[in-house]
This record gives C-alpha cells, structure tokens and sequence, in this order.
C-alpha cells in the first residue's frame, strides 16, 4: 500500500532541492563574479555571494525547526540555469554582451529562488511553522532586493553597454 504523501512531506522535499540550490549558487557567483566586466556588476554578484551563505544558514535553520537533517537533493532547474550561465560566459566572453548575458542568468536564478522562498513560506505558514515562515521571510526579502538590483543594473548601464561594438 503507498503511503500517503502530506504537505510536510512537500515541504520537507521542497527545503531539500532549494538547499541543494543555493549550494551550487554560492559556488557559481564568484564565477560570474570573475566574468563580468562592469563593477557594479561584480559587486553585486560578491554581495549576493555573501547574503547566499547567510541563506544557508538560515535553510538549516528551517531543517532544525522540522527536526530533520540538512541535506540537498538534486535540483534539475538550477543545474539548468546555471549551465546557461556557464555558456553564456563561454560564448559571450569579451564581448559587450557578455554582461547582459550574466545578468539574465543571474536573474532567472533569482526568479526561481523566489519563486521556492515563496511557496516555502506560504506553506510554512500553513503547517504552523511560524519561525520557519519568517526565516523563508527574510530570504525571500533578500532574493527580492537582488532581483531589484540586478534591474537596475540592467537598465542603467549594462543593456546599453551590451548595445556597443566591440
């Protein structure tokens, strides 16, 4: 007989793919970091680097709170996204474009991110979790502020910098 699968039980695998995501991102955003030509951009991504840690910090926080081990499992949709961004410091290094291109990457995984904080938050806050939800808060408040940034970014100088020849 299957068991029956419960909100807890999404959740719990919900927390495992974010944390398991945000591992490969701290990994990934000195990299971009290296690659990016615009300082404000560099910058950006460094900040993010170090808000990404305090993420998770925060994520075992959340696994303490349920009682389990903090532990990641595979996630395809930032493996993805992330690959993008590799190719696109491939393809696109030196180039003008090559900072637009970093920024878009970074933020479809912001998108994504705050996409998983929300949904974690609001089911939080439907199992009772109350620390947790204000925990899977802050993050998302975070994730927000960097997409909010990255915007910015994007339509103040590195869109119009993409547009140059080389």
């Amino acid at each position: 007989m299957a068991t029956t699968k419960t909100l807890e039980d999404l959740f719990y695998e919900t927390l495992k793919d974010i944390y398991y995501a945000e591992r490969q991102i701290v990994k990934a955003l000195p990299k971009m970091a290296r690659g990016a030509q615009d300082e404000k951009l560099k910058q950006a991504f460094l900040t993010h680097k170090e808000e990404t840690e305090g993420q998770i910090d925060r994520l075992k926080q959340v696994f303490e709170i349920i009682g389990k081990r903090a532990q990641g499992k595979t996630c395809d949709a930032i493996e993805g996204i992330l690959s993008e961004g590799e190719e696109i410091l491939e393809e696109f290094k030196g180039t003008p474009a090559l900072d637009a291109g970093l920024l878009a990457a970074a933020q479809a995984v912001e998108h994504y991110e705050i996409s998983r904080y929300g949904t974690l938050r609001a089911w939080a806050k439907q199992l009772g979790l109350k620390e947790a939800a204000a925990l899977l808060e802050e993050t998302l408040a975070e994730e927000s502020k960097t997409d909010e940034t990255l915007t910015s970014l994007a339509t103040n100088a590195v869109n119009s910098a993409a547009k140059k020849a080389a």
